[in-house]
């Protein structure tokens, strides 16, 4: 299988990741660092994009991605091993991406930039606890390209 057409333009982010989360609520200190390991590869080459996120030491999270090519925006299907299963919507276009859920409990936004070389990845996460009325800092991410 070739890859998607409708998913090329995520081409920037297949490889190995080291992923820094600063600036969080639930690290034990504000300025506490954590880091951990991002893959992102195809899947059948190029019938969607999987995100894998964790290791052994820290908590793991995987992302699946798929467009319909009739629309411009991405839907992401979010699990990890605390139980949590989300549907976001995403959008990802000159090396910008966003990603974001709403609900009436709990919205959540990310915004982030590919830098032009494709190295690195910064962005922040944003949470709502009114449907995205008023929004607070959840935490920032920082993605480092670890494979050459």
């Amino acid at each position: 299988m070739t890859t998607n057409p409708a998913l090329a333009d995520l081409q920037i982010l297949i490889g190995d990741w080291d992923m820094e989360l600063s600036r969080t609520s639930f690290l034990p200190t504000p300025d506490a660092v954590a880091h951990g390991k991002l893959a992102v590869e195809w899947v059948d080459p190029g019938a969607a994009v999987v995100m894998r996120m964790g290791d052994a030491s820290t908590p793991t999270a995987t992302w699946i991605i798929g467009r319909d090519e009739a629309h411009p925006e991405y839907t992401v299907l979010y699990t990890d091993d605390r139980g949590f299963s989300r549907v976001y919507d995403m959008t990802f276009a000159e090396r910008h991406w966003q990603i974001s859920r709403t609900t009436p409990e709990f919205t959540q936004r990310f915004r982030a930039e590919v830098a032009a070389d494709g190295t690195t990845v910064d962005g922040e996460w944003q949470k709502s606890y009114d449907s995205g009325v008023t929004w607070e800092h959840d935490f920032d991410v920082r993605y480092t390209r670890t494979d050459s």
